[in-house]
């Protein structure tokens, strides 16, 4: 007995000198290893910050400096201007305006000369208010040289090909003005149009100066996240970043203080990862002593493991990759006749919107549970991913897969029970069926080609493929490059315009249209190219094309308002506003003469983006006009939410008036709303006499329509001015 007992601590003496030796060893080569690729990582993380620092800091001077030769020329290659600025006294309201106080407010420019064709100052500003022309002397120094630079160009040329976006020759650099770093830049006043002569030498020049402080360094701290920044004659420290003159003279460093988060990092994770050593040794010591254990447990998380690879993790339901694997097995046998149905829930992101996360997953799980009782033990149900399910039907014959299609469509029609109130959502169904040898991911392709026509029908159906389809597929992929390419080009786009005429028959107004005419397919609906633009993103160069091209129209007509339609995909592209804005300058265009044309869509998209976008149009000056009133659920809603300028009688009503009473009582509802509410009222899609007596006598001031004219090209529309059916009017 007493053996036996002195032998037990013996074992348990060897077992830990079994276990603490490695445990041992191992803590001390982990602390060495994790302390090695701490110091590593730390140092080479605080360097690869700072490079990234100091590259945001170039990145933002170069945009600076960009900004402000961009702005410059915007205002400089202009007609006006260059006339203006020779006009003797000079209009300085009309500078200020336009060339001087204005840059400073709008631009952030600090200084504004304007030199004669000697180099003489003519007009001055500093920070947004007019000062002597002697105030010129402290920054005459830089800017003097670079008028010299300037002229020695302009003495050879006057235009530019450079593709960063500058038109016009120019002379710029980094200077030393009063002890400030500041970007001088020089542009020269040239005729956009080349209506204007003037003979090489008698340039006068816009001088911009942009310091490099103050608002310069604000915005580098808060825009590009440098904390600290401001300007030393010598780096202060590691983290500076020289700024250089034209010759590549040092005038003086922007410093700030480095960010270094491996220095944080490391400060912060010594006392934790010294903590953790201990216990990953404390754990070392257990894991040794429970291998065998932990095997067993391995091998069960291994299983498991593969399940999860397979299954979906919500629904338990086989996922797109086991799907794909029984596809391809299915469509390798001998024989074999295979189905494919694509599902799609419809209505399903309204659940999300409406009851939460939470009850759309539920709902996702009961749809997957009606589903398992609809089919064969041998059919797979497969969860793509969101509410996109797959059901591949081995041994199928068409007559069997149409019934449990419809089957599918009655099922999900029931009420679906999440955790006390109930949803309502349909179903979209794509089915392909093949036989032995077909490549799975084309049968796959097929199956969504059918899905996509499902949805495209109305939803709540099911479609089964067919070549056709396949064929609209492509057509549609050959119209979208064909429309990229001409959206690149211009090439067979062209705007028409449709007169809108007041009461006494004048033309007081033009609608643009939208026209291709494709180089192979001839003319080409709206209606089939505007949706493919939308989806593809082509939308947005393709609407401001139309914008730029109706601004410029409208200059032709200065009596007449031109409208243009916005589509939801335009209205909320990024700078929507500012793009916009720089068109009607481009142009010269009147905004008060400019008309734009928003459906139901654009203000059900987003309540909180639109209505700052609107506010922002009509303080511009830009009439609000919302197009096809009448044929949204919401309507009245959107009239008191928004404020419009003018509503649009939908042509659908029009057409109908002599159809029955009904359309008759919703113009006249239509009409006297708009009324009560100050807006003007128009009707478009006018066809015949009737039509519009029907709307002369209920009150219609503006209306559109073929019976008038259709759409013309813009030459037209000036001899259709002088038609004696307006001119009398007019």
């Amino acid at each position: 007995m007493k053996g036996s007992g002195t032998n037990i601590p013996q074992q348990a003496r060897g077992a830990i000198r079994a276990v603490a030796f490695p445990a041992a060893v191992i803590l001390i080569l982990l602390a060495a290893v994790i302390g090695g690729v701490l110091q590593f990582s730390t140092s080479a993380t605080d360097t690869i910050a700072l490079a990234r620092q100091n590259q945001r800091v170039r990145v933002a001077i170069e945009e600076s400096v960009r900004r402000v030769r961009i702005d410059q020329e915007a205002s400089t290659y202009w007609d006006d201007a260059l006339v203006r600025t020779r006009h003797v006294p000079l209009d300085l309201e009309w500078i200020d305006n336009n060339l001087g106080v204005w840059f400073h407010t709008y631009y952030h420019i600090d200084e504004v000369y304007l030199l004669d064709a000697r180099d003489r100052p003519i007009y001055a500003m500093q920070d947004g208010r007019r000062v002597p022309l002697a105030s010129f002397g402290h920054v005459a120094g830089p800017a003097l040289s670079l008028a010299d630079e300037l002229r020695a160009t302009l003495a050879t040329k006057r235009l530019t090909s450079d593709q960063g976006g500058e038109r016009t020759v120019g002379a710029s650099a980094m200077a030393i003005v009063d002890g400030r770093p500041a970007f001088v830049s020089l542009k020269p006043f040239l005729s956009e149009t080349g209506n204007i002569r003037q003979p090489r030498g008698s340039e006068y020049v816009h001088v911009a100066v942009r310091y490099l402080d103050r608002s310069f360094l604000s915005n580098l701290s808060e825009a590009y996240s440098i904390d600290g920044p401001r300007f030393s004659a010598a780096p202060v420290t590691e983290a500076s970043f020289p700024l250089r003159d034209a010759a590549g003279r040092t005038l003086g460093y922007i410093s700030w203080t480095p960010f270094e988060p491996g220095k944080q990092v490391a400060e912060r994770m010594i006392p934790v990862l010294s903590v953790a050593l201990l216990i990953v040794g404390t754990m070392i010591i257990l894991l040794l002593m429970r291998i065998h254990g932990s095997r067993r447990e391995l091998e069960a998380s291994r299983a498991e493991a593969e399940h999860l690879a397979f299954h979906d993790a919500l629904t338990a339901l086989p996922n797109r990759a086991l799907f794909e694997d029984r596809l391809k097995l299915a469509l390798s046998r001998r024989e074999a006749r295979v189905a494919v149905l694509l599902l799609d829930l419809d209505r399903f992101k309204n659940v999300n919107d409406t009851l939460g996360h939470p009850a759309g997953d539920m709902l996702i799980r009961q749809f997957g549970q009606r589903l398992t009782s609809l089919t064969r033990p041998c059919d797979t149900i497969a969860r793509l991913g969101g509410d996109e399910f797959a059901i591949l039907v081995e041994g199928a014959a068409l007559a069997d897969v149409e019934p449990l299609a419809g089957r599918i469509l009655e099922v999900v029609k029931r009420a679906f029970d999440l955790a006390g109130a109930q949803a309502h959502v349909g179903a979209s169904i794509g089915i392909a069926t093949a036989g032995a040898g077909t490549d799975p991911l084309e049968l796959v392709r097929k199956a969504d080609i059918a899905l996509y026509s499902a949805k495209e029908g109305g939803r709540n159906a099911y479609v089964l493929f067919n070549p056709e389809m396949d064929e609209r597929v492509r057509l549609r992929g050959t119209i979208e490059e064909d429309l990229r390419r001409a959206v690149k080009t211009g090439s067979g786009l062209a705007l028409h315009y449709q007169p809108q005429v007041n009461r006494d028959g004048a033309i007081v107004g033009v609608e643009a249209l939208l026209r291709w005419n494709h180089p192979e397919r001839g003319p080409i609906p709206p209606a089939e190219f505007v949706p493919i633009a939308e989806e593809t993103g082509l939308m947005i160069p393709l609407g401001e094309w139309v914008l730029r091209e109706a601004c410029a129209a409208s200059r032709l007509w200065p009596n007449l308002f031109v409208a243009v339609n916005l589509s939801p995909v335009q209205f909320r592209a990024p700078d929507f506003v500012g793009k916009l804005m720089r068109i009607v300058r481009q142009t010269r265009a009147e905004p008060a003469r400019i008309q734009l044309e928003v459906t139901e869509r654009v203000l059900l998209d987003d309540d909180e983006l639109v209505g700052p976008i609107l506010a922002d149009l009509r303080n511009a000056g830009f009439k609000i006009v919302l197009d096809d009133f009448g044929t949204g659920y919401s309507s009245l809603a959107y009239l008191r939410r928004f404020h419009v300028d003018k509503i649009k009688i939908d042509g659908s009503f029009v057409q109908h008036l002599s159809d029955g009473p009904d359309s008759g009582i919703i113009v006249s509802a239509i009409l006297a709303l708009g009324w009560a509410m100050g807006l003007t009222v128009a009707a478009e899609g006018i066809e015949t006499a009737d039509h519009c007596t029907f709307l002369e006598a209920a009150g219609c001031k503006e209306m559109q329509g073929h019976y008038f004219s259709p759409a013309v090209p813009a030459e037209q529309v000036t001899p259709l001015l002088r038609d004696s059916r307006f001119s009398a009017a007019a």
